[in-house]
């Protein structure tokens, strides 16, 4: 989840250098990253035995509607359009500061947390699963 954060912000980063920003029609750029943070995401939450990345791609699906709205009511004010884009995102890194928190916490207790997958090694290799 952090490399797709990273792949987000970057890909943010790079839009703003070559493009302005421009809220007032629908915005292409964004859109192709919320499009990409909800298929990556997505698939993330599918693979994982944990609950948290299904709410990560709740978060990123929450964007997609705010395109959605601008493509339906192009009249819509420019601010509550960006608004509309931002205000989920400000909710994943404290989302994956809490997932790491909590796997660093079972670890401490456990020695070692379940994988991801069946078929993964436990994350900490040097003890025995239990």
């Amino acid at each position: 989840m952090a490399a797709i954060a990273l792949g987000l912000v970057g890909g943010d980063w790079i839009l703003h250098h070559y493009i302005p920003l421009e809220f007032a029609t629908l915005d292409v750029g964004h859109l192709t990253i919320d499009l990409f943070g909800v298929s990556t995401t997505t698939m993330l939450a599918l693979c994982a035995h944990r609950f948290w990345p299904m709410i990560a791609a709740a978060l990123h699906i929450l964007p997609l509607l705010a395109h959605t709205t601008r493509l339906l009511d192009v009249s819509m004010h420019p601010a509550a359009y960006l608004t509309m884009q931002v205000a989920a995102s400000w909710l994943v890194p404290p989302l994956l500061i809490l997932a790491t928190w909590r796997h660093q916490r079972r670890l401490r207790q456990r020695g070692n947390d379940p994988s991801w997958h069946v078929w993964w090694r436990a994350s900490n290799p040097t003890r025995p699963r239990s």
